[in-house]
């Protein structure tokens, strides 16, 4: 019953929402997030105790102020994602402003292949759609199986409808299928802050330990491929804006994990700035840091847990 009705909202905000005036989806996304941010409930509360360490100086004031901004930007994410698929070609070439488009643009020139890296920042649906219609440059992804099958099934359409190649997470043919098509010169995009997996690479993130995937460092050195990150964020204008950083450089040295790990540390370098200059757009609301994930003592016979 929770996986149908599960299934049913997010099909009612792809089949409802985007029929919606814009500035009426807008104040719809700002009044659910406001809504939920004042229950305080464990995604706000988990998305307050990430931020905290992100602006480890912020009041307890300024932490609430962050977090209710940060469930506003996450509810424009999923009001323009929802509105995506109606928007023109046109409205979705001039929702997203670039910066440092050219390392991009070269590195596709070259007929290398590249892979561009991004954090939980934003919207990557609109970054995805965008390249795929301002640059005419089709794409694949990985997208994680989600519960109910039918609801991945819609997040797949959604993401085939914008031009995207979508690959399932699980299965272990998705790295194989992703090093041809960049071998084959493609562009391959992935999110990549949090692997909570075995095979997630450590990392030092904002002071701590973290771990994030070691595909995008690992498919670089496999094909030859450019490694770029990409950073996302909202100002007050209904253009999102965005930054190609430079590239990730292979390390001429080392043992393939230990080239991965430096790798996957100049992601998260990456990834840090972007977050650190904008952390009321990054979307975490799961537990990242190691330390967060520490199981709990035992309950006391008797005791509620």
């Amino acid at each position: 019953m929770k996986d149908r009705l599960t299934d049913g909202l997010y099909g009612l905000g792809w089949s409802t929402v985007k029929k919606l005036p814009e500035p009426v989806a807008e104040r719809l996304g700002r009044t659910i997030a406001d809504t939920v941010w004042k229950r305080r409930g464990k995604g706000v509360l988990r998305l307050e105790s990430n931020l905290a360490r992100v602006v480890p100086d912020a009041s307890p004031q300024r932490l609430t102020e962050l977090s209710r901004a940060g469930m506003r930007s996450y509810l424009r994410y999923w009001m323009e994602s929802f509105r995506l698929p109606s928007w023109s070609r046109e409205r979705i070439a001039d929702g997203f402003d670039v910066k440092d488009v050219h390392h991009l643009t070269d590195g596709l020139a070259a007929g290398k292949g590249v892979i561009l890296a991004l954090p939980h920042l934003g919207n990557w649906d609109l970054a995805g759609a965008w390249v795929t219609t301002k640059l005419g440059t089709p794409f694949t992804t990985v997208a994680e199986r989600l519960k109910p099958e039918t609801l991945y099934d819609r997040f797949v359409a959604y993401r085939e409808s914008l031009g995207m190649e979508v690959l399932p997470h699980t299965g272990g043919s998705a790295f194989g299928t992703l090093a041809r098509r960049l071998r084959a010169g493609g562009l391959v995009c992935l999110v990549a802050d949090r692997d909570l997996s075995a095979s997630g690479v450590e990392v030092k993130f904002f002071g701590d330990t973290a771990r994030m995937p070691a595909g995008p460092a690992m498919l670089a050195q496999q094909t030859g491929a450019l490694l770029l990150p990409v950073t996302l964020w909202y100002d007050d204008s209904p253009v999102m804006k965005g930054r190609v950083h430079p590239p990730v450089d292979v390390p001429e040295t080392g043992t393939r994990a230990e080239r991965t790990s430096v790798m996957t540390q100049a992601l998260a370098d990456a990834f840090a700035t972007g977050i650190a200059e904008h952390p009321e757009d990054w979307h975490m609301l799961q537990r990242l840091w190691l330390a967060d994930l520490e199981p709990r003592a035992a309950t006391p016979a008797g005791e509620a847990s």
